[in-house]
């Protein structure tokens, strides 16, 4: 449930099918494209849980989905997990809500599946959303020390060790909750504790765990970011509007990674908070009211 001060708006669940296991879908109604929100490694589609009110209360449609093996999502065992794999996850839920035009919002590790459905489906696409995400390479590209262990794939025997020891993992993301922590103002480093804390927490402490999931995303990162990378010439040649959100107290995805993604597409436009790797939580209304500012 969301910390905002009104009450958190009705939705309708959907269970959609792909890949033969449902992808959890919460339904806000509302006019105009609809906001399918898209969430990251360590969390699911809670992360949007103080911003969807806004979003709601100005009359705005939102769509949040867990990508399987996250959140609500089914956790099939022995699942095969990858980007192309949440791709067609989006795909699904957008094809069985019948959404004509949809503002594909990608945060963090969402970022990947928010571009590339725009450039597969750009009569589908108003525009394209990015808060703190990364997509190709880009000068200064650093991920979290918890996402680097994970990637390496020279690692892999650690990384099953980790996903063995529920005390040792739940150490590792201590470890990373404080390292996000450090340059966010006290409030936020409070709300942060108070809200997306357990939700992480719960993420993985959760039967089925986000665990395998987790791992799989995270060892095929690299090699997502050299796709990625190829298909720059591609983005640059598309016309579909992109809209970056920021906030530049992140200590890995900083802000220089939007200036990047900026200068790689026609129509591009920035906007920069006080805030840090998760702005829909640190800014929550001023990030709504620049969702809606344009769309």
């Amino acid at each position: 449930m969301s910390n905002a001060k009104h009450a958190f708006p009705e939705f309708t669940e959907h269970r959609i099918k792909h890949h033969g296991a449902g992808v959890y879908v919460r339904d806000f109604p509302g006019r105009g494209p609809a906001f399918v929100v898209l969430h990251g490694f360590p969390d699911n589609s809670r992360i949007y849980d103080d911003v969807i009110p806004h979003l709601a209360r100005a009359g705005r449609r939102i769509v949040a989905m867990d990508f399987l093996g996250f959140g609500a999502s089914d956790k099939p065992v022995g699942a095969n997990y990858s980007f192309a794999q949440q791709l067609g996850d989006l795909e699904a839920v957008v094809d069985a809500l019948k959404l004509d035009k949809i503002i594909p919002v990608g945060h963090d590790a969402g970022g990947p599946a928010a571009i590339n459905f725009a450039l597969k489906h750009p009569g589908r696409t108003v525009a394209a959303i990015l808060m703190n995400a990364f997509y190709g390479d880009a000068p200064g590209l650093r991920v979290p020390e918890l996402i680097e262990i994970f990637s390496n794939k020279k690692l892999e025997a650690l990384h099953r060790h980790f996903l063995a020891s529920p005390q040792q993992f739940a150490w590792l993301l201590e470890f990373q909750r404080e390292r996000m922590k450090t340059i966010l103002k006290e409030t936020q480093r409070a709300h942060y504790s108070e809200f997306l804390g357990p939700i992480i927490d719960h993420n993985f402490r959760q039967q089925p765990s986000a665990g395998p999931a987790f791992a799989q995303m995270t060892y095929q990162l690299t090699d997502e970011i050299a796709a990625n990378t190829a298909r720059l010439p591609e983005l640059r040649r598309s016309d579909v509007p992109l809209l970056l959100i920021w906030g530049k107290a992140d200590p890995y995805l900083h802000v220089s990674i939007a200036e990047h993604m900026r200068s790689q597409a026609q129509i591009a436009a920035l906007h920069v908070l006080e805030a840090g790797h998760w702005p829909q939580i640190d800014a929550a209304a001023e990030v709504a009211r620049i969702m809606q500012s344009r769309w």
